[in-house]
């Protein structure tokens, strides 16, 4: 898969992360995930299509993350993953998507983005229903780890 399709999302999650919620993230090493079971405990999912290619983005958190976030964004504190939590994550999932589009936008795909889908709960399951390789990107935080999955049919 061309980086040119990966980057964007590293560097939005990174940013939204950063501005939205005051927290650092730390890259880990990418790698290709060969199955479907999420790294985390609550994912977003959200498929991409231009005229040149296809393609769906997750996020996954860690659950101490994700209430960690929350609390930064919102100023409350759930005892675990609740709708609250799987809604900011269907947010985050926007904005980072958003965040991708606009750089993708500039190499000139222009990407049509779904609503985003949001699972969570232990060792559930991501399916893109892109025909590419999937680019599983690790992220460590204070707080726990954060994945990005991206897969393009290129």
């Amino acid at each position: 898969m061309n980086v040119e399709f990966i980057n964007p999302f590293l560097s939005s999650l990174v940013n939204v992360l950063s501005t939205m919620a005051n927290t650092k993230i730390i890259p880990g090493k990418p790698r290709i995930k060969k199955d479907e079971v999420a790294r985390g405990d609550v994912s977003g999912l959200i498929g991409m299509i231009s005229p040149q290619i296809k393609g769906s983005f997750s996020i996954t958190f860690e659950a101490p993350l994700a209430i960690e976030v929350m609390f930064r964004m919102l100023g409350e504190r759930p005892d675990g993953i609740n709708s609250d939590v799987t809604d900011m994550v269907g947010e985050i999932t926007n904005m980072v998507t958003g965040g991708a589009k606009r750089i993708l936008a500039d190499k000139g795909y222009d990407f049509t983005m779904a609503t985003p889908v949001v699972v969570s709960g232990k060792d559930h399951t991501i399916s893109h229903k892109s025909e590419g390789a999937k680019i599983l990107m690790p992220f460590d935080s204070d707080f726990g780890k954060v994945h990005i999955e991206v897969s393009f049919d290129k």
